[in-house]
């Protein structure tokens, strides 16, 4: 072979290899999970990967030749002409997090890397964007923010509630051990009730057998008295719960006996209160109604803190209409809500 053909075969050769590199960037490319977007330094669509059309919702057929503005939505239409700046004097963006906008309207959270793209001399003559969906990551983040918040927020009412068992335990002990005892029994009543809420923290669902609404109650409100020392009664008709919607419900009740015990009648030794359910065939309807409560009250400390927004929450995903109103006798707390919400 002469010197000429061993040149063609070696140029050959390279040109193969050179396909075959370009071949398998491509494949690459095309099976990434991100979208992987090429455009001119106008901002017009040059590529438009398979993953580009799972994120986006647009074709690469219904993308190429387009602005990619097609996928930003009008408030941050800005942020476009400051990553062409950056782009055309040779910078990288590098995990820059933004919204943008799918074909069908819906929002998401994406992260972007942006690099200059250049030609054979170095000039640039466009850019390569990689858009990483994080949706599920920044819904995540939220929920451990509010599961934080959260935990905060029952913590302090946890010292508050075990501060006011202390002082009505102490009011009716005669002796030390009366009083260890007291403490003792109530706190276990305390833990039991909080067993109830705590898979709510976990992100799981009970694994217990569905409970009654007024077995819900009665373990969150154990800890205020039992027997003849009872501070509260439970009336009319009792109905179970359906296992998926405990939880909720026995945040909801658990809130609703914590305020009882900071500010209104469960914070005092004579204090009562009496809940009274009424069932129809289509909704279920609860009066909570405290009296003996402090005479210096303030109403508006019961609907005070986090703990509103938590029962803002927990009502709107039972549909549960909740009004309060204060009497000369107390706090009366209605909550009406679809039988087909709970059960």
């Amino acid at each position: 072979m002469g010197s000429g053909d061993r040149e063609t075969q070696a140029t050959a050769e390279a040109a193969r290899a050179a396909y075959d590199a370009a071949a398998f960037l491509a494949a690459i490319v095309e099976s990434s999970d991100d979208a992987i977007v090429s455009k001119s330094l106008s901002g017009i669509i040059t590529t438009w990967n398979k993953g580009a059309e799972r994120i986006f919702g647009y074709t690469a057929e219904e993308a190429v030749g387009r602005p990619i503005t097609i996928v930003i939505p009008a408030d941050r239409l800005n942020e476009e002409p400051a990553i062409l700046a950056r782009i055309q004097s040779g910078e990288r963006v590098d995990h820059f997090e933004t919204v943008r906008r799918r074909k069908d309207g819906n929002l998401i959270d994406i992260s972007l890397t942006i690099s200059p793209i250049r030609d054979d001399s170095g000039k640039i003559i466009g850019a390569s964007k990689i858009a990483r969906d994080i949706s599920e990551r920044r819904r995540e983040a939220e929920h451990r923010e509010m599961l934080l918040r959260e935990m905060h927020h029952r913590v302090k009412n946890l010292f508050a509630v075990v501060a006011s068992i202390i002082t009505l335990a102490a009011r009716s002990a005669v002796t030390p051990s009366d009083l260890a005892f007291s403490m003792m029994d109530r706190l276990m009543s305390l833990a039991r009730a909080h067993e109830i809420t705590l898979p709510s923290f976990a992100g799981q669902s009970v694994e217990d057998p569905p409970a009654t609404l007024f077995q819900l109650l009665s373990n969150i409100l154990a800890p205020y008295g039992k027997d003849e020392l009872r501070q509260w009664t439970l009336h009319g008709e009792d109905i179970q719960v359906n296992r998926a919607k405990i939880t909720n419900l026995a945040l909801l009740f658990h809130e609703l006996a914590t305020n009882a015990a900071k500010y209104g009648a469960l914070s005092v030794g004579d204090g009562t209160v009496d809940i009274t359910f009424a069932i129809s065939p289509d909704t279920i309807e609860l009066i909570w109604l405290e009296a003996h409560g402090p005479i210096d009250a303030d109403p508006s400390q019961a609907s005070s803190g986090f703990g509103s927004i938590l029962e803002q929450r927990i009502a709107q995903s039972l549909e549960i209409d909740i009004q309060r109103m204060w009497t000369p006798r107390g706090l009366s707390i209605r909550l009406s809500l679809p039988r087909l919400a709970i059960t």
